[in-house]
């Protein structure tokens, strides 16, 4: 059995696709959905539509402190593991909790994800050139990267205390474990909706590699491995790739750039949220 956590910030457009992905399935002890800093009726949809979920409506709009108080509402219940950690514009396949629980039961993995399929259907060109690229990434494929969302064991929960005040959760998770106790479990899928414009795909992009930067300045990396990825990129900018590499790095670069600019004034950030796949 497992608990599942559904961080929440302004999601009325999309809770309901997540929650249905997810309330529907087999080997659920607890449902918790934390509602975080809402000026919209996310937490009136979640208490009207999925009673059996427990929805906690928090003042204060941060997903990590969301994040923190969820746990503590779960320990309050009898926490179960594993923890699956959703984010609320997700959706998963069908039997992903109990195939993931199963797994971790009988492997020595840690931290899981199920599959990212990103859809691209609604975004534009450029969007869709950027992905073609990214998702065949060797650190795309090494697991837990780019799916929103991660389930941990009750060891690997072990691994760090509450939440701290960061911008990427999911790093911040990853970089307490090695490559060989990650995995992305085979036969489950999380469906994650892409931008519709370039301008949305490069602020997530910027937020999370700013969240990458902000952890390795403040040292809250405890597992560092070296990446042995070699000239990816120049191997695709010579092949039939050559366009879509070209516009990967463009685009790259500029995120690397946006990236830099907004860590010398990190302490003034704002949230930039991908609001056109909503």
């Amino acid at each position: 059995m497992a608990t599942v956590i559904v961080p929440a910030h302004n999601e009325a457009g999309v809770i309901e696709d997540c929650l249905n992905s997810i309330i529907k399935q087999d080997g659920i002890d607890h449902l918790i959905v934390a509602c975080n800093g809402c000026t919209d009726n996310t937490a009136d949809i979640v208490k009207t539509s999925f009673p059996s979920a427990i929805c906690l409506d928090i003042k204060k709009p941060s997903k990590v402190n969301a994040l923190n108080e969820a746990e503590n509402t779960a320990k309050e219940l009898g926490v179960t593991y594993p923890i699956f950690y959703i984010d609320a514009d997700t959706q998963l396949s069908d039997n992903c909790i109990s195939k993931i629980t199963q797994e971790l039961e009988n492997s020595n993995t840690l931290l899981a994800a199920p599959t990212p399929i990103i859809d691209t259907s609604k975004s534009s060109w450029l969007v869709k050139k950027y992905y073609q690229i990214w998702v065949n990434l060797p650190y795309i494929k090494e697991g837990v990267i780019a799916t929103c969302s991660y389930i941990i064991t009750e060891q690997g929960r072990q691994r760090f205390e509450k939440f701290p005040e960061i911008i990427n959760d999911d790093g911040y998770v990853r970089c307490h474990f090695k490559n060989s106790e990650i995995s992305n479990i085979a036969g489950t899928e999380i469906y994650i909706r892409a931008p519709r414009d370039i301008f949305s795909l490069i602020k997530i992009k910027t937020r999370a590699r700013l969240g990458n930067m902000e952890l390795s300045r403040t040292k809250q990396c405890p597992v560092k491995e070296a990446k042995h990825y070699g000239n990816v990129m120049a191997s695709r900018l010579l092949s039939k790739e050559f366009i879509p590499a070209s516009f990967y790095i463009i685009i790259a670069t500029i995120i690397r750039l946006r990236s830099k600019l907004q860590l010398k004034q990190l302490q003034n950030y704002k949230w930039e949220k991908d609001l056109s796949s909503r």
